[in-house]
């Protein structure tokens, strides 16, 4: 083999190139409104697959006429164009009050969010507050489109209507 060949079975590591601190990351609409924003006090990048990996991220997202979705967790992965983030470890998403309606918060394990499309999913337990008001279940979709969530399996919950007397 000749120096300058480079082996045929080359085994890639997936070593950092790159870190980053206090990242923030901006995606705009076709109208030049934010999409959604991700920062992170610190990332790593890596060449082999061209992913991040993010420490205690928060992505927001935004819709005109809607209140912002926060979610936030301990640790993040990003595929390579930002098209895919997997979020784990105390994974909490808020969508924040409105005039309407109260804040609503979930918390689960993990959580795979399509920022672009504006959904979310995860097979894992889910528990979701709301004042008072609380429902669990295994798995979930996510459209902030359409601001629903749907819960797939093993749902149980407690409603407090804001009308009722305490």
């Amino acid at each position: 083999m000749n120096r300058d060949e480079a082996p045929k079975n080359k085994v890639l590591r997936h070593d950092a190139d790159a870190t980053v601190e206090n990242m923030s990351a901006r995606r705009f609409d076709e109208n030049g409104q934010v999409k959604y924003r991700l920062v992170a006090p610190f990332m790593k990048h890596f060449a082999d697959d061209d992913s991040s990996e993010l420490d205690s991220p928060t992505l927001v997202a935004y819709r005109p006429d809607a209140p912002p979705v926060t979610i936030s967790g301990r640790h993040a992965r990003v595929t390579s164009k930002g098209d895919v983030v997997y979020l784990w470890e105390n994974v909490v998403v808020n969508r924040a009050a409105t005039p309407e309606r109260p804040a609503m918060t979930g918390t689960m394990p993990d959580l795979i969010v399509q920022p672009n499309a504006g959904t979310a999913f995860t097979n894992s337990a889910v528990e979701i507050t709301q004042e008072k008001s609380w429902i669990k279940g295994v798995g979930m979709q996510i459209d902030n489109n359409t601001s629903t969530f749907v819960l797939q399996s093993q749902v149980t919950g407690l409603y407090f209507s804001r009308k009722a007397t305490q």
